[in-house]
This record gives structure tokens, C-alpha cells and sequence, in this order.
């Protein structure tokens, strides 16, 4: 049987002599036994041992795990998929990590505004939560309680930062949240829902909200059209009529009236912006823009106000 002295067996293995001892005095891998002048040697087995050893303490293997593997005490296997699990939290803390650095040198010189930058992004999951819950609260409390269907609205409103955002999502994270404390966009969101809320009856069948009634009904190529035209007063009728089924009132000039309020809150760039950024953070495809739907309608309503009937 081929024996090694603690020399040859650092050379064959890449380990320093030092480490070798080290290993042998844990008992981890104890030699195979001493030569004549009382010098350690060690087989081919403990060679393998040493290598795997190396190994695993390379992976970032704690000794205690080690000597458990040499053991027998637990399989290789799951110690590998253990820790090829923590390597993976790992690497996407890194990601996120060099996302908030790139997103930091994007705002500038700035330490104020890199500091907020810093803050914002570097929130615990928990914090990240509670910054959103608060946001949506503003908007929704006490609406949730009286309609289930704004649970659902709430929900489509909820951004979820995912731990290996790229620097791209990173920014629009920061955007939103600081978007998101604005007390004027928190108080319009608010008069939003509640205006929503009115439009609905407490039990019925969810309705949609005016902006999607308008979406819905107006025409491709329509804002194209004069909004004071006979064309615009057509389209006007429709869409007016969609809304009207919707509340179960009929098409009056209050009706249109209260239409036209609607959209004109809901016509905030504020709001498509949040929804912008709510798309980029969650991964969800871009919505189209609707600012010129909405301006388009509400110049239309008020140049065709309706007539009234009874």
C-alpha cells in the first residue's frame, strides 16, 4: 500500500502542511498511521478525504458539517443542495445589492438625494411591506370592509419588489414609494375609491369603474375626431349609455356630469405614472396610455352635456 509523508501528501493535494496537521489534530482526517522514525503518513484514502475536504471547505462548508459528511452522518448530496440553496439567496442579495449601487450612481452627486435612494432600497421585506400597506390603506380603508371587491383592486395595486431586481426595477421601486407618500396623490386616490364606492350598490355584481367603461366603449382612432363634433356627440351617447347601464341610472345630463368628474380625477398623470411603475416592478406588460382616451372623453362630455328626459 503506497504511503505518503505529510510532504508528498500537501503536494499531491494542494494543501499546506500546516492545514494538514490541522485536520489530522480535529480528527477530521486522521493519518493512517506513523513511519519508522515516528513521522505521520497517509494512504490513498486519506488522500481522497483531504481533497474532498479542500473542497467543500472552498464551497464555504462550516468543519462541524465536514466531519458529519466523513462520518456518514448525512449525505453529500444534502449538504450540496443545502447549500447550493443558500448560494442562490446569496447571489441574488448580490444582484440586488449592485441594482441599488447602479441606482445610487444614477442619481448623482446629490448625498441627501443618495441617501433616500439608499434608504428606500435597502428596506427589509417587512419595511418594503409596510411603506405599501400604508399607502393602500390611505386609499382603501373602511371601502374593503363594505365591497369584497375592492380587495381585489387593492391586490392590483401591490408592488412586489423581487429580492434580484435589476437596476432598471430598482429605480422604479424608489419612484413609486416616494410617488406613494405624495399626501396630494394619497388623497386623490382616496376621493378616487370613494367615487368608485358611490357608483356601486353594496352586494351587487362588481361594476366597472368609469375609466373602464371608457376604455371599453370609445372607439379606436376616436380622440382623432373633434371632440365638439355631431362624430364626438355619437360617441359621447355610447359611452355615456355604458355607463349608465353600469350605475343603473338612466343617461341624463347629471349622469354625464358625474362622468365626467370621474375621469377628470382619474385623469391624473400621477396615477398612469404609478401604474407605469407598478407594471415595471411586478414584471407585468406596460399598459397603454390613457391620459389622451381621457382628455379626449372629457372635453367630448362637456361639449355634448345631454339633454334631459322625462
Amino acid at each position: 500500500m503506497t504511503r505518503y509523508s505529510i510532504g508528498d501528501l500537501a503536494r499531491r493535494t494542494g494543501l499546506t502542511v500546516k492545514a494538514i496537521r490541522f485536520y489530522a489534530d480535529r480528527g477530521i482526517v486522521p493519518p493512517s498511521g506513523r513511519n519508522a522514525a515516528g513521522h505521520r503518513v497517509y494512504d490513498e484514502d486519506a488522500a481522497a478525504r483531504l481533497r474532498l475536504v479542500r473542497s467543500l471547505r472552498d464551497l464555504g462548508v462550516d468543519l462541524a458539517t465536514i466531519r458529519r459528511i466523513l462520518e456518514r452522518d448525512v449525505t453529500l448530496a444534502d449538504v450540496a443542495s443545502r447549500h447550493a440553496d443558500a448560494l442562490d439567496v446569496q447571489i441574488r442579495a448580490l444582484r440586488f445589492r449592485r441594482a441599488v449601487l447602479t441606482a445610487i450612481a444614477a442619481h448623482g452627486p446629490d448625498i441627501e438625494e443618495i441617501s433616500m435612494v439608499q434608504r428606500l432600497a435597502t428596506l427589509s421585506e417587512d419595511e418594503r411591506r409596510r411603506l405599501v400597506d400604508e399607502f393602500l390603506t390611505a386609499t382603501f380603508d373602511g371601502l374593503e370592509r363594505t365591497d369584497p371587491a375592492f380587495v381585489g383592486i387593492r391586490r392590483s395595486l401591490t408592488p412586489t419588489l423581487p429580492d434580484d431586481a435589476d437596476p432598471a426595477v430598482v429605480d422604479a421601486w424608489i419612484e413609486l414609494v416616494e410617488l406613494a407618500q405624495d399626501p396630494e396623490f394619497r388623497a386623490s386616490m382616496r376621493r378616487l375609491a370613494e367615487q368608485h364606492a358611490a357608483d356601486r350598490e353594496p352586494g351587487t355584481v362588481p361594476r366597472p369603474e368609469a375609466v373602464a367603461v371608457v376604455r371599453a366603449h370609445l372607439p379606436a382612432g376616436t380622440t382623432a375626431t373633434p371632440p365638439s363634433s355631431p362624430a364626438a356627440a355619437r360617441v359621447v351617447t355610447t359611452v355615456a349609455g355604458a355607463y349608465a347601464r353600469v350605475t343603473g341610472e338612466p343617461d341624463t345630463p347629471a349622469l354625464r356630469k358625474r362622468l365626467r368628474a370621474r375621469l377628470e380625477l382619474a385623469n391624473d398623470p400621477r396615477r398612469e405614472r404609478y401604474e407605469s411603475l407598478l407594471a415595471t416592478v411586478n414584471g407585468w406588460p406596460p399598459n397603454d396610455p390613457v391620459e389622451p382616451t381621457l382628455t379626449w372623453c372629457i372635453q367630448a362630455l362637456r361639449a355634448h352635456p345631454g339633454t334631459m328626459t322625462g
